[in-house]
This record gives C-alpha cells, sequence and structure tokens, in this order.
C-alpha cells in the first residue's frame, strides 16, 4: 500500500524501541522500498523536525508525520538575512520552516542529527562572520543569545543579544512588554477590529494550549485591525501584542473564530462555519515589525519586514477569487498606517501653436 501524505501516527508504547522505517512499514503497510524513498526525500517529520536517518530509534510519544512533498532543504548560513548587526545585538529576518532555538530535548543530539535541521541561532554565528562579525581566539564563532522567538512556520523579525549584559537588558524589555512587536496575519472569514483579552493556560484540557475560565494561567492581551478583506473568505490582518505568549495569536484568533489560514494545531470553535480555501501551505504568520531600546546606547530602534513570497502568493490568489475591491494599504509597507493621498496632478498646458508662415 502506497503511504499516504499528510498521515499523522503517535508512537504508543508498543513502537517505542522500533526503528522508523520499521515502524512507519507496520503502520502504513508499505514495502522497504516505499519507506526508505520517504525518508531520504525529507518527507518524514517528528516532531516536526524533519528525520532522513531510516535507523533511528522511536520513542513513546514520538509524533510521526507524512509530508505531502518533500521539505525545502534548511538554508544556509550566508541565506540569512542580517537586518541589524552591531557589537551588543544582531536583529535577522527569520524565514518559515526553522525553529528559533532548540527545545531542550534536542540539545544532546548528536552533529550528524542537528545538520539535518539546524536551528536559527546555530546558523546566525557562521552569518554574523560572514558580515565581519568579531571571532574568538582560534577564529571560533562567537554564539548568539537568544532573548525571544517565533514559531518555526513564522517568518519575520528575531532579535539575539551578543554579549550577557545586552541578553540581561533584552530580556528585561520583553519580560515587561515594553517591547514594540506587530504581526500580519491572514485569517479565516471575515474580521473586525477588536482586543481579544484572555487567561492562557498550557493545556485546555486535551493537551493543547487555549485560554481558561478558571483564573489561572498567564494574561494574554492582542489588539486585531483588518487591513484587508477578501470576500468573505479570508481577511489579512494586523495584530499588536501588549504580551508575548506562546502561540498567542494562534490561539487568540482560532478561538474567536478565524484561525490562520495554514493552521493545523489551534481549530475554531464549533459552528463558527469558517473554511480554509486559502491553500495555505503553512501558517500564515509573520512577525512584520520589531522596536525596542538598545541595550548600550539607549536608542529607540525600529525594524521592519516585508512579507515574504510565499504569504504574498496566497494573497494574489485570495485577490483573485475575490473579485473586484476597494483599495487598502499595502500589507507589506504602510501595514494599517493610512498613506497620504497623492497630489492631483496638474492640468497640462495646451500646445503652443506654431506661427503660421507669412505670404510672400
Amino acid at each position: 500500500m502506497k503511504p499516504a501524505p499528510g498521515t499523522i501516527h503517535h508512537v504508543a508504547a508498543a513502537g517505542a524501541g522500533q526503528t522508523l522505517a520499521a515502524f512507519l512499514r507496520g503502520a502504513e503497510q508499505a514495502s522497504w522500498s516505499q519507506v526508505q524513498r520517504l525518508i531520504h526525500t525529507r518527507r518524514v517529520q517528528i516532531h516536526g523536525n524533519v528525520c532522513t536517518d531510516a535507523g533511528r530509534r522511536l520513542r513513546d510519544g514520538d509524533v510521526v508525520k507524512i509530508l505531502p512533498t518533500s521539505a525545502p532543504a534548511p538554508p544556509r548560513a550566508d541565506q540569512l538575512r542580517i537586518v541589524h548587526l552591531d557589537a551588543a545585538v544582531v536583529v535577522v529576518d527569520k524565514p518559515t520552516g526553522i525553529t528559533t532555538v532548540r527545545h531542550a530535548e534536542e540539545r544532546s543530539w548528536p552533529a550528524r542529527r542537528r545538520q539535518v535541521q539546524p536551528t536559527l541561532d546555530e546558523l546566525l554565528p557562521a552569518a554574523i562572520a560572514a558580515h565581519g562579525g568579531r571571532r574568538r581566539g582560534g577564529g571560533r564563532l562567537v554564539p548568539v543569545r537568544a532573548v525571544h522567538r517565533i514559531d518555526r512556520e513564522t517568518s519575520g523579525l528575531v532579535v539575539f543579544a551578543r554579549t550577557v549584559p545586552a541578553e540581561r537588558i533584552l530580556a528585561e524589555q520583553f519580560r515587561a512588554h515594553t517591547t514594540r512587536r506587530r504581526y500580519l496575519a491572514l485569517c479565516v472569514g471575515r474580521v473586525g477590529a477588536g482586543t481579544i483579552v484572555s487567561t492562557l493556560v498550557r493545556d485546555r484540557g486535551d493537551g493543547r494550549r487555549g485560554s481558561s475560565d478558571e483564573g489561572e494561567g498567564k494574561r494574554a492581551v492582542t489588539h486585531v485591525h483588518p487591513v484587508e478583506h477578501f470576500g468573505d473568505d479570508a481577511t489579512l490582518v494586523e495584530c499588536v501584542l501588549e504580551t508575548g505568549r506562546t502561540h498567542q495569536i494562534r490561539i487568540h484568533l482560532a478561538e474567536s473564530g478565524h484561525p490562520l489560514c495554514g493552521e493545523r494545531v489551534y481549530s475554531a470553535p464549533r459552528g463558527s462555519g469558517g473554511v480554509d480555501r486559502s491553500g495555505a501551505r503553512r501558517v500564515m504568520l509573520h512577525a512584520a515589525r520589531l522596536g525596542f531600546v538598545h541595550p548600550e546606547s539607549g536608542a529607540d530602534l525600529d525594524f521592519e519586514s516585508p512579507l515574504p513570497a510565499d504569504i504574498r502568493a496566497v494573497i494574489a490568489r485570495l485577490r483573485g477569487s475575490a473579485g473586484p475591491r476597494p483599495p487598502a494599504p499595502r500589507p507589506d509597507a504602510g501595514l494599517t498606517r493610512p498613506r497620504p493621498p497623492r497630489p492631483p496632478s496638474a492640468s497640462p498646458r495646451p500646445a503652443k501653436r506654431r506661427p503660421r508662415p507669412r505670404r510672400p
């Protein structure tokens, strides 16, 4: 039987200790050659990480997913776009498909496995060195220090500290919610302006993060402003974070009945009726703006990132299916700030008449 794309398998105690290839062969009723081809062409993930090791031993609780197409190769250090670099901080435009830092359970991985799915903080030192950044004695790369993170599928701006004092000062700004962060998100349905306030917990009762009415958890506030409507199918919104909880935007919009296009974890409440017709292949979320106080100079820094090509492509498809629309601000430049009206063009001057030749 040919393995079904998009299938997700949860490894139970009975499957623990099996190799990835043996597990998939039994779970999918597939041949060895089919399973090997899946693994070696980057179409198998374990806990969201691409795995190309057919002999990897699985553990109880592992989540194995078969992708419909091969996962793209991880970005190289020379492909990272550094937006700002100085002795204390570095701001980078993170591409989608890469985690900001390695999860705790992955830190003991051997170098070979890390290279299959590198993290942003692992690639960034080499990118900094290529931009003329300093190295340690012996030419060793200087590691960066994470002070916040964005999801694997989320693209956009991330800041790292390059010194211990800078890490402490930046981390305090994020804890105090004095940083300025704005995201662009493509959501299912027609979304209006408003503010979403809830208390988020790690487990809402089904093993996933979500809002709770029990008074426990952490307060989360998201301000939502529509930027462009695509009929009733979808809306491009700007989300301003007053707090910065894990998956805050994804949870808040899903619970309000408007999950992000491409969302596969958080769903809308029953009866919401929204259907994702975008065809998005990842969560349509982009960290478009980031502002903070420089930890050494005290200067107010603000950075912007344009929408990446894959989100622009989905928007173009939605515009085509929604038909004529009223003019709206460009989502990758002005966000919700109104663009100044263009001055009326001056009326053209009448052309000068050529003088008639005199009669002899």
